[in-house]
């Protein structure tokens, strides 16, 4: 269904693929006749451990069953379904894993499918070749990148705007479904309004609060429906039970920016400082004033993660008032004694990190409320080079704490309660984010290569 010259509607049934939705409220929003379905998969918010070692953000089973729903409402209202950052942190491996889901369920539903898949893995040879032309700088408060940073990520990727799904929709005649690579989350929602010949900054703020789905209204929900014109664009929940506000959307409209009106993205910068938000229904609200301002160099950031070790854990309660008072000298003493009886491994190839909830576990140092809890979990992390070392230092560290004497100090049977065997727990490989930078492009579709393919 093409959009017209005078609206474009746009479906976005959750904020994260692989997280569920209710189907009934999908059903709704295709009532609506939307041009396009588009949904966001990915995140650095679970942590580096997808980019270092290769994992999803949910399972394979999660996927399929989001994507067979996906795919069947594609079929039903024959309009293109676009996925960005495929497994979460959008490497080529995963593309290649939802390009498989696909194939299964095409298979087992008897459907065909013209699909494009873009890559997101950049070639570690070009980045240090941009790094010596001085076109590769930090983004926020990270160090200059270092070429031996870039050898030691497993991957990287880069965050695609509009531009490459522009390129499949437009190359190919009658693509049903792209997948993406990592993505500027709102690209594929700005890339379908772009080439409707809207206006981008607009488009680019709808797609901002459209990629968390119902995360914009009153509860926050899953599926959400934009309808963008000429000079605004509008936001509802398909939930009956949901509805936006203009303090709701506005709100969202700050989410995840360290600038409460400039927000930087591939290929420019979106100038919030003019909008107005209004309330036309009671569960709608319009937005107009957007503004984009081109930036004078294309830039796309890198992401990229190593292998940084392996951690164990062991996890503890605790109840009595007088432990839990000195709770902090207990943990330096214990801590000090730990390192002084493994001084033969130097101090700075591991790392002993409490976690004390119930104190200030959440906020550490930060933490404005400095009474604590009548009981405390205690969760004690120890990061070193081997799991056999790490889960030593672990042992030791717990064992300390479960027979620490203490003043005021009564019982004797121990200072801990176990909830979880093993006592100390494996948590395999720790990753690290090592490339978090913006690069310059000369194009923004050279990097990311298309796949077209009949399925």
């Amino acid at each position: 269904m093409a959009a017209s010259n005078d609206e474009i509607r746009i479906l976005t049934p959750s904020g994260m693929l692989g997280y569920g939705f209710p189907v009934d409220h999908f059903k709704l929003g295709l009532a609506q006749k939307p041009h396009a379905i588009t949904i966001d998969s990915g995140s650095t918010d679970s942590g580096p451990q997808k980019l270092g070692l290769g994992e999803m953000t949910c399972s394979r089973e999660a996927y399929v069953k989001d994507i067979e729903v996906l795919l069947e409402g594609q079929r039903a209202a024959k309009v293109p379904l676009l996925i960005s950052s495929a497994g979460g942190d959008g490497t080529n491996l995963h593309v290649d894993v939802f390009r498989d889901i696909i194939v299964e369920i095409a298979k087992k539903r008897g459907w065909n499918f013209k699909l494009a898949s873009i890559y997101a893995d950049i070639d570690k040879g070009h980045i240090k070749k941009e790094m010596q032309a001085g076109r590769v700088e930090p983004l926020g408060p990270v160090p200059p990148l270092d070429p031996r940073e870039v050898d030691a990520a497993t991957v990287v990727v880069a965050q695609m705007g509009a531009e490459p799904f522009l390129k499949a929709l437009d190359e190919s005649e009658g693509v049903d479904v792209v997948v993406s690579g990592r993505s500027y989350d709102p690209s594929p929602t700005a890339a379908m309004a772009i080439r409707a010949g809207f206006d981008p900054a607009l488009a680019w703020h709808m797609g901002k609060i459209m990629e968390c789905g119902a995360l914009c209204a009153e509860p926050v929900g899953r599926n959400v429906m934009g309808w963008l014109r000429r000079d605004h664009f509008e936001i509802e929940p398909l939930n009956p039970n949901e509805r936006c506000t203009t303090a709701s959307v506005a709100a969202h409209t700050l989410y995840e920016k360290t600038h409460p009106f400039l927000l930087a993205g591939p290929g420019g910068t979106l100038d919030l400082s003019q909008c107005k938000y209004e309330q036309v229904t009671d569960r709608r609200v319009r937005v107009s004033g957007s503004r984009f301002e081109p930036s004078k160099h294309y830039t796309v950031k890198l992401e990229g993660a190593r292998t940084s070790g392996y951690r164990s854990i062991f996890i503890a309660g605790a109840r009595d008032p007088i432990f839990i008072g000195q709770i902090d000298e207990i943990l330096a003493k214990v801590i000090a004694a730990t390192r002084a009886y493994f001084a033969e491994v130097p101090e700075e190839s591991y790392r002993i990190i409490p976690h004390i909830y119930g104190k200030n576990g959440v906020m550490g140092e930060l933490e404005p409320v400095k009474t604590p809890a009548h009981e405390l979990c205690i969760i004690v992390e120890v990061a070193a080079a081997t799991q056999s070392l790490a889960t030593a230092i672990c042992g030791k560290t717990r064992t300390s704490l479960m027979h620490a004497p203490y003043p005021g100090r009564i019982a004797t049977a121990g200072n801990l309660a176990s909830p979880f065997t093993p006592l100390e727990i494996p948590l395999g490989e720790a990753c690290a984010f090592n490339v978090y930078h913006l690069m310059q492009v000369d194009s923004p579709t050279a990097l990311f290569p298309i796949k077209v393919e009949e399925i």
